[in-house]
């Protein structure tokens, strides 16, 4: 049984380097045969997510919910979905990671819930102004009649933000805010009782063994009550102006007490329970995000949007490691995620730099991508901090354009007015085995519920473990060294002098990691040995668009 680091004793946190793999349920892996994910299939793949050597487990929404955005549109935030599994079963996965030697990481949705929950049925039925609307953001509407909504702001999902109802007298109501799709409203923060509740669900889950929370849109909890135009065009699909000096719905300070509160809950359990901040903020203000009283870290969404070029590349890898120690802490690095393309296809275009929504478009290399794919797999996984792993990238599974426009189950397709795909191709169901679909993915006959490529049966687990070279057997090395090798404990990393077009940097006086981004092969110190290489050396040379590690001094392991 490989050895992982929940059973190491260590003076750091585990969280401050460990590699999490990202667990899109729905996609991962059919244990009762209805096409859907669930918690059986997880169960039964826990032995090959050991083997692959990561540290935890990130789980998608696996909550009750009407599952108008994947999972996104939470009814029950302390029960799970019964196309999952039960209760019972999530807490036997839980129990049952920790003994394979993987922590288990939730998501929490705090910024909105389903229509279908409790609370905004009881929203709906109650009075203006009653301690039931006070739990979301209801407005009465602008002009004579309330006709027109409160203010421009606009959904993230296209069409505006707010959504009119229909008062339990049959009248034209009050309006309420989503800043996603109207059947995710979004809730008041600036109530007490949102906070309490949030704060017990947080207990709820740590008391049944989970290890931390990744918090989906932490940047966007609190809103500026005077509700602000923001002067959005009416059709704008999507709202970009969150990076702007002050806006009113995106990173307001009051996000910083809740957690404050919530780290307070964090330290009271043993065992270095974690949160993980989605918070798309500029670099500056995502150290307030982690500094020592709130959340310990932080999605790398800079390094996730960069483009294949070295100087892009170093600049955010530079900008990260120094903005994040100035809170003391770790950074985060990742490729892909269930919300953007997969970085195969994204770096087999033209345009290498990540479009959060949709694909650019154009021809796609794949041959080219997921040879970039592979050293930059290597590259991220040699740089100090922690990683996260989006299921199958350890494939070398590709985003799937093809989808039939009548699979697609993004809300953003129908909200776009059919403009913009969404996000549906890179969560396509995992191929396991086999040379027809579903590829292992469920039982024999099994139809998914979206479409795998024919294609995928060279990609699949079976296809590629054991075979040298393949991209399973790179990511397994890579995380087995990552695990044994000295130099990669070290929190340093040191800059090369280096030729135009490649990057390389030192980790410690025994490890290094060099990749090369340009046209021309690169000649590797002759005193340095080979740990692991993206491509195969050409007479001692690095090719185009391949990474090496590097050991020197006699002490590299395995």
């Amino acid at each position: 049984m490989p050895r992982t680091r929940i059973d190491q004793k260590s003076a750091a946190p585990w969280w401050r380097d460990a590699v999490i793999y990202q667990v899109y349920i729905r996609s991962f892996a059919d244990g009762n045969g209805d096409g859907i994910g669930d918690l059986a299939g997880l169960r039964a793949r826990l032995p090959y997510l050991q083997e692959l050597g990561v540290d935890a487990l990130w789980i998608n929404p696996w909550y009750p919910s009407p599952m108008a955005d994947g999972g996104y549109d939470v009814a029950d935030y302390r029960n799970i979905d019964p196309a999952f599994g039960t209760l019972a079963e999530a807490e036997e996965m839980i129990a049952e990671a920790h003994t394979f030697g993987m922590r288990v990481v939730l998501d929490i949705v705090p910024n909105h819930t389903s229509d279908q929950h409790a609370w905004f049925q009881e929203a709906l039925a109650a009075a203006p102004g009653s301690p039931e609307r006070e739990r979301y953001v209801f407005r009465d509407g602008l002009g004579e009649d309330g006709a027109r909504p409160p203010n421009d702001w606009r959904s993230r999902f296209g069409g505006p933000a707010w959504t009119r109802i229909t008062e339990p007298d049959g009248t034209p109501g009050q309006w309420y805010l989503h800043l996603f799709d109207s059947l995710q409203p979004d809730l008041h923060w600036g109530n007490r009782e949102v906070r309490d509740e949030f704060e017990a669900i947080l207990r709820f889950w740590f008391d049944r063994g989970v290890d931390g929370f990744r918090i989906d849109v932490a940047h966007g909890l609190v809103k500026d009550p005077a509700l602000p135009d923001l002067g959005i065009p009416e059709d704008a699909v999507f709202e970009h102006e969150r990076h702007r000096e002050s806006h009113p719905h995106w990173d307001q300070d009051g996000v910083h007490e809740i957690y404050q509160a919530w780290r307070k809950i964090a330290d009271s359990y043993a065992g270095d329970r974690v949160f993980v901040a989605e918070a798309h903020v500029r670099d500056e203000r995502l150290a307030g995000y982690l500094r020592q009283d709130e959340l310990h870290t932080a999605f790398n969404f800079p390094y996730l949007k960069s483009s294949w070029e070295p100087k892009a590349m170093r600049e955010v890898i530079d900008r990260s490691v120094t903005t994040l120690a100035t809170v003391g802490a770790p950074p985060t690095w990742v490729l892909s995620n269930h919300d953007v393309p997969r970085h195969v296809t994204r770096y087999g275009r033209e345009d290498t730099t990540t479009h959060e929504h949709d694909t650019v478009g154009g021809r796609v290399d794949l041959e080219l991508g997921t040879r970039r794919a592979r050293a930059a797999a290597l590259l991220t996984l040699a740089l100090p901090g922690g990683a996260y792993l989006y299921q199958g990238e350890e494939l070398g599974l590709w985003e799937v354009e093809d989808l039939p426009d009548e699979v697609l189950a993004d809300p953003t397709w129908e909200r776009s007015g059919r403009t913009v795909r969404g996000r549906d191709g890179c969560r396509v169901p995992l191929p396991w085995s086999g040379l027809d679909g579903p590829f292992g993915f469920g039982p024999k006959g099994t139809e998914p519920w979206l479409p795998q490529p024919a294609e995928w049966k060279s990609l699949t687990a079976q296809a590629q473990s054991g075979i040298p070279w393949s991209m399973l057997e790179l990511y397994r090395s890579a995380l087995r060294l990552r695990r044994e090798q000295p130099g990669f404990d070290s929190g340093t990393l040191r800059w090369l002098t280096t030729p135009e077009g490649v990057l390389a940097f030192e980790r410690s006086p025994v490890l290094r990691c060099a990749v090369n981004f340009s046209g021309e092969p690169y000649p590797l110190p002759k005193n340095w040995g080979v740990l692991l290489t993206s491509e195969r050396l050409v007479n001692g040379h690095l090719p185009p668009d391949t990474t090496v590690w590097l050991w020197g001094g006699g002490s590299a392991r395995g």
